[in-house]
């Protein structure tokens, strides 16, 4: 209401040809609201998402082969508005768990639906509770990248790591929230390794194939040895 009545007073000062003096300071009352609306918009969304990224790593350290299965309180679950505030825009830096697990959701699974984008997320939480990965998701989607031989390969690609699809990034970072707060179901039965159908890399004959959701085939080592 209130933003409707400032909309007619502008419109009555203009047509009316109110004092111009009168204009100008109505001008620079609205540009000064604007900016202070826009400043606490920004500085809301920076506390949202330092939140997310602190409780997320104390849900990281609960999925670690040491940390505790007690599901999280909830007050420690991140919220939807939390978990979006975090990487608005695609491009912050790859140094938070819901960065990088939302931006290794994006890259491999976009366009895959939900549930293949759900599944990837699986394979990279069953990875950060496993022996033989490192116990961070950062580790996890960065490990290998040292030797040029990225575990998932968008990482060192040579390409930007940018998300450019905004809706699909959302979907990613929503996943990410869920799977962060263990409210996602395993759907690979906890696979550690996953390639697409078109591909038929050469360590799937050593592994246990355990589910096919979409286009990807998920496996884990017959063994429970991850290599």
């Amino acid at each position: 209401m209130a933003v409707a009545r400032i909309g007619w007073i502008w419109v009555f000062l203009i047509y009316s040809g109110g004092d111009s003096s009168m204009r100008q300071i109505w001008i620079v009352t609205c540009l000064a609201t604007s900016l202070l609306l826009g400043q606490a918009v920004a500085a809301d969304q920076a506390r949202k998402a330092e939140i997310a990224e602190s409780k997320a790593e104390v849900l990281e350290e609960k999925a670690a082969p040491d940390g505790s299965k007690v599901p999280p309180t909830p007050a420690q679950l991140i919220s939807k508005p939390q978990a979006q505030a975090v990487d608005a825009i695609g491009e912050e830096p790859l140094d938070g768990a819901v960065t990088c697990l939302a931006r290794s959701i994006y890259w491999e699974a976009r366009g895959q639906g939900d549930t293949g984008m759900e599944a990837v997320a699986n394979v990279v939480m069953n990875r950060v509770g496993h022996e033989g990965f490192p116990n961070t998701i950062c580790g996890v989607v960065k490990q290998g990248h040292e030797q040029g031989a990225c575990q998932f390969s968008w990482w060192c690609d040579g390409r930007s790591d940018d998300a450019k699809e905004n809706e699909s990034y959302a979907i990613a970072k929503e996943i990410a929230r869920k799977a962060l707060n263990r409210q996602l179901k395993d759907r690979t039965g906890g696979a550690l390794y996953f390639h697409h159908r078109k591909v038929v890399p050469g360590w799937s004959k050593e592994y246990a194939k355990m589910a096919e959701v979409g286009e990807f085939i998920f496996y884990k080592p017959a063994g429970g040895v991850a290599k």
